[in-house]
């Protein structure tokens, strides 16, 4: 008699690997491969080629080469096949929004089991390395004008990425805000029958920042720059921190290895696939199927 297979579960199997509980949900996103049958009837026949690569083993290889930071010919061929034929898929699977389309689900799935916490929301920019260049980078003002990008991250209370966007690195992350805010991959509840707030820091501070979240529906919290030749009057006692939440999502992502390791051109689609780890900050409730990766490169 033969045992039956355990379904496993994200807890089950390590951060690298693909649980079987993950890859149902995952599957009803990826593309079906094209069928190599032509003509009709008894002409009907096979074209012959190539036969396609089996989407687990795929989308199990890209999550290890994310998550672990190793190079693509260096996923275990065994397991997961050829590198090239990872990057590949990864690739083709970018293009298509394959990935974005599993983070607005995840985010979807999230806000239906525990909620989104929208009352509270913070944005912040960090900048990354980006050695191979492209459209969107520049020269990096803190690393002795290297290429580099920016990314712009927003998140609600509990550090949920809900928005990214990404551009050169000598551009300021006040620039970046608007096509941020814009950027929600789910839709965002309606301002008036919901407070929402946004918690920036100095970098944000002026009059078009202000001008900005109000007429995103957002009440703005940036707090006075050094120099500012009127300050704000400050309601006395002590108010919780609420921007925290997205300066240690930005840390994560930016010390984990398939950022820091691997030089990639599709910095947005590293992200997608990092981020759906962190369902909060300092507990995983659930491996979201949000992988962030590949919705906007």
């Amino acid at each position: 008699m033969q045992a039956q297979h355990r379904t496993t579960h994200y807890q089950d199997v390590s951060s690298w690997e693909l649980s079987d509980s993950f890859w149902e949900r995952c599957k009803p996103f990826l593309p079906k491969a094209k069928s190599r049958l032509r003509g009709r009837g008894k002409r009907r026949k096979h074209i012959g080629g190539r036969p396609p690569a089996d989407s687990r083993k795929v989308l199990a290889g890209i999550l290890y080469v994310l998550r672990t930071g190793c190079q693509w010919g260096a996923a275990p061929r065994r397991e997961f096949g050829s590198g090239k034929t990872l990057h590949r898929y990864f690739q083709a699977w970018s293009r298509r929004g394959v990935f974005k389309k599993l983070w607005r689900a995840g985010l979807l799935e999230y806000d239906a089991r525990i909620g989104l916490e929208w009352r509270w929301q913070a944005a912040d920019g960090c900048i990354t390395k980006a050695p191979l260049g492209g459209a969107l980078t520049g020269l990096n003002p803190a690393d002795r004008g290297k290429s580099g990008s920016r990314r712009s991250l927003l998140v609600e209370a509990n550090g949920i990425p809900l928005a990214l966007v990404v551009g050169p690195a000598n551009r300021n992350d006040a620039k970046l805000l608007a096509a941020t805010l814009d950027g929600i991959v789910v839709e965002r509840p309606d301002s008036e029958d919901e407070e929402q707030n946004l918690c920036l820091d100095k970098g944000y501070a002026g009059q078009p920042t202000q001008d900005l979240a109000e007429k995103q529906g957002y009440q703005a919290h940036v707090p006075d720059k050094a120099n500012a030749k009127q300050k704000r009057k400050r309601k006395p006692g002590r108010r919780k921190a609420r921007r925290y939440v997205v300066e240690i999502v930005c840390t994560q992502m930016t010390k984990t290895d398939g950022f820091t390791r691997r030089p990639c051109r599709n910095r947005v689609a590293d992200f997608h696939l990092i981020a759906g780890d962190h369902d909060s900050i300092n507990e995983q409730l659930y491996q979201l199927p949000a992988l962030c990766k590949g919705g906007i490169g």
